[in-house]
């Protein structure tokens, strides 16, 4: 089974749960590498140690095969999904927006590993824009590591650059990943405030090009004094904290036309990215201090 199964199996009566539910697509075991060679899925329930030895045994878990395939979105799935309080998973990340859209829908609460750009997506960014969802705890600077099969860690060692693809820690291959946790569930790191220290001058602070905004190249340089609006690279959301700071709009949705306000006029260049001196920025967000609206 994967790790996430295991920890709240093991973890089961020390957390409070009532129900654990999974599904494994394609698979008729709950191995968690399946080669999804089967035509159906299974799912499978855990409702607590039975025989009083505080594991999770393999008789304590009952299975039942699906009529279909155990594809998030099918009719069985759905009912499970509707039965539940918190999902805890690694979607697919390929339809990772089409999983978090299913998860608003249903009103769930969830933690779910997804890649970093997904933060970009115009479908994502929306939602983090309006507060429906946001950053877990974890940095989007730190490396997450993941345990994978041996045949699999000889891959990666083989078609992989280290540092990149992999990293070995204490003599073991890890996968490496971009990816980061998605949530709408409070933490604490969510109500932390960023300390500003920096003053605005328009020589450490000059004007993009094309959009009526600032550059402020690091997050923990947005000056404390400025009112108007700021370009900051997307890890600003690592300490992002909806109290303090107003997000207003991404690159994409200004290219998209939905905040031409914030495009100099008399502009008629490109609008894909923000523009210093000619060159082209890296995806920025642009936002406002919420104290200084006041």
């Amino acid at each position: 089974m994967s790790n996430f199964s295991k920890y709240f199996s093991n973890n089961f009566e020390r957390l409070g749960l009532r129900k654990l539910v999974g599904a494994c697509y394609r698979s008729t075991d709950v191995d968690l590498f399946s080669r999804h060679d089967s035509e159906q899925g299974l799912v499978w329930r855990y409702t607590g140690d039975k025989d009083g030895n505080k594991k999770p045994d393999r008789d304590e878990i009952e299975r039942r095969l699906l009529e279909g395939d155990g594809d998030f979105r099918s009719r069985e799935c759905v009912a499970h999904l509707n039965r539940t309080d918190i999902v805890v998973t690694n979607p697919p990340f390929s339809l990772f927006r089409e999983y978090v859209a299913q998860l608003v829908e249903h009103g769930k609460k969830f933690l779910i590993l997804g890649p970093m750009n997904a933060v970009t997506y115009k479908e994502i960014f929306s939602l983090v824009k309006g507060n429906e969802l946001w950053l877990g705890h974890k940095s989007m600077g730190k490396d997450m590591l993941f345990d994978v099969p041996d045949h699999f860690a000889r891959e990666l060692v083989a078609t992989k650059k280290e540092g990149s693809g992999y990293r070995i820690i204490d003599n073991v291959v890890k996968a490496r990943s971009s990816a980061i946790w998605f949530t709408n569930l409070t933490h604490r790191k969510r109500n932390d405030t960023i300390d500003l220290w920096a003053k605005y001058s328009k020589k450490e602070y000059p004007k993009y090009d094309n959009y009526d905004a600032i550059e402020v190249g690091r997050v923990d340089s947005i000056p404390m004094d400025y009112a108007g609006v700021m370009g900051v690279p997307i890890t600003f959301l690592d300490k992002y904290n909806p109290e303090q700071f107003e997000i207003l709009a991404s690159d994409y949705e200004i290219r998209q036309g939905l905040m031409p306000e914030i495009v100099k006029k008399g502009w008629g260049g490109k609008t894909d990215r923000a523009y210093l001196d000619g060159k082209r920025m890296f995806s920025r967000i642009l936002i406002q201090n919420r104290e200084l609206q006041q």
